[in-house]
């Protein structure tokens, strides 16, 4: 049997906006998303495809926010993806942890294998989206394909990359239904 097809989202630059020179949403207050977000989850589950947001946030080794506050951030974005859009996400993973501290931090796969391990996700059926190349790295080497979303013209290991969401979008619905 053929575990489940997924989509592996960073969340700070694709889900929410990114926090700016604070480099941390510490509160559920504070967290936004991003507006092209709905319309990318809608496409992934109308492709067929499980979300799961992989997120490092360094923030709790720092001492600046607690496993709390991520808790009510996950949950007013889960509750803003429901009660607005009708639409939610498999699962949340978190690395608390500091650099050098765990194998789940990006650019290393843990996050994304224990998604796997969890959800019987098949990893070679899977794509990671995300907008730095740690991300990339995380999921080329959890065996996914990869999308890059970053405006610049720099060069990626990603095997896609788009300038924004509203062409990640157009991507998805072109790859997740078996195009190339």
């Amino acid at each position: 049997m053929k575990g489940k097809k997924c989509v592996f989202l960073d969340r700070d630059g694709i889900v929410n906006v990114p926090p700016g020179e604070e480099r941390y949403v510490r509160k559920a207050g504070d967290f936004v998303l991003q507006p092209g977000f709905p319309a990318v989850l809608r496409e992934i589950a109308v492709s067929g495809f499980e979300a799961v947001v992989v997120t490092n946030q360094r923030g709790v080794a720092l001492g600046l926010m607690t496993m709390e506050d991520l808790a009510r951030i996950h949950g007013r974005l889960a509750g803003i993806l429901r009660k607005e859009h009708g639409l939610s996400l498999l699962d949340v993973m978190c690395c608390p942890h500091d650099r050098d501290e765990c194998e789940c931090r990006k650019p290393k796969p843990g996050m994304l294998l224990a998604a796997a391990a969890r959800h019987g996700i098949e990893l070679s059926a899977s794509w990671m989206v995300g907008d730095q190349e740690r991300d990339i790295e995380a999921g080329r080497r959890a065996g996914c394909r990869t999308i890059l979303v970053d405006a610049a013209d720099a060069a990626t290991a990603a095997d896609h990359k788009v300038r924004d969401l509203a062409e990640l979008a157009a991507l998805l619905r072109r790859v997740l239904r078996g195009g190339t």
